[in-house]
């Protein structure tokens, strides 16, 4: 699978200069070459919370139309960062995964929300799994914070998920554990990471990308640094029945110690 990863700065609260951003950047070459397209966390609005009212996409109509059309047009496979949902008065952190013919294959909502940026008093959370087939590789995804969980990743790759894909908006305050986690996770589920992070200032952080792709022994395939831009790597997913068949974690999990009382 070759995947194209898009690391952009984000304007906030500014949807429509967003998509015309992520337009700007796309490549026509590599794009017919890739199979599989990630965008990052809030690509549309970024963390413009206090402004959900203005600029948050009714029922991610627009964000709906946008990766589908391109999905459409590149006849690739899109899992779209995420966008700033609106339905029903209530605000999510909404990922949209589309397939070559530009029809939508998954939806997931951010689980975990991060109090730090406040966005547990503007956003509701999400509550299901997120498991889905791209070109008959079973994937999962979370967002951003969502990897500090490790249960809760488990629980996603636990049904045999050879693809973890992380949409995020992680500072470069904290970069050193992004790093690490992300390892952790490609560790611990034996599955290659894609994850792929923003750049930019906003008010007191600062973003500067350092997107990665992690093989399942943890080894970064790819580093991305602070520019803006396309990246493509090829992934070849026989080599996760390699690891797997070394160390079988999952055959060797204990259920019964793990249930809560």
């Amino acid at each position: 699978m070759k995947l194209a990863l898009l690391q952009m700065a984000i304007k906030e609260g500014q949807p429509e200069q967003n998509r015309q951003r992520v337009l700007d950047l796309l490549d026509d070459s590599i794009l017919k070459e890739a199979d599989l397209l990630v965008l990052p966390e809030l690509w549309d609005t970024g963390y413009a919370l206090g402004d959900l009212d203005k600029c948050a996409d009714k029922d991610g109509k627009d964000a709906q139309n946008f990766l589908s059309a391109l999905a459409r047009k590149y006849h690739i496979n899109i899992i779209g960062g995420s966008i700033a949902r609106e339905e029903d008065g209530c605000y999510f952190n909404t990922s949209y995964t589309f397939d070559r013919n530009g029809k939508l294959v998954n939806r997931y909502d951010k689980a975990h929300l991060f109090g730090l940026m406040g966005e547990d008093q503007y956003l509701s959370a999400g509550n299901r799994d997120s498991g889905f087939i791209i070109d008959d590789i079973l994937t999962s995804q979370v967002i951003c914070y969502d990897i500090r969980f490790p249960e809760w990743l488990r629980k996603q790759m636990a049904q045999g998920s050879k693809l973890l894909v992380v949409p995020a908006e992680w500072p470069s305050a904290r970069i050193t554990q992004w790093k690490i986690l992300l390892q952790a996770r490609a560790i611990e589920n034996q599955d290659f990471v894609v994850a792929v992070n923003r750049n930019g200032q906003v008010l007191l952080d600062k973003f500067d990308g350092h997107s990665l792709v992690i093989d399942p022994l943890g080894n970064i395939l790819l580093e991305i640094d602070s520019q803006e831009g396309l990246s493509m790597i090829n992934l070849n997913f026989s080599e996760i029945e390699a690891v797997r068949g070394q160390i079988p974690v999952f055959a060797d999990r204990r259920l019964d110690l793990y249930k809560e009382d």
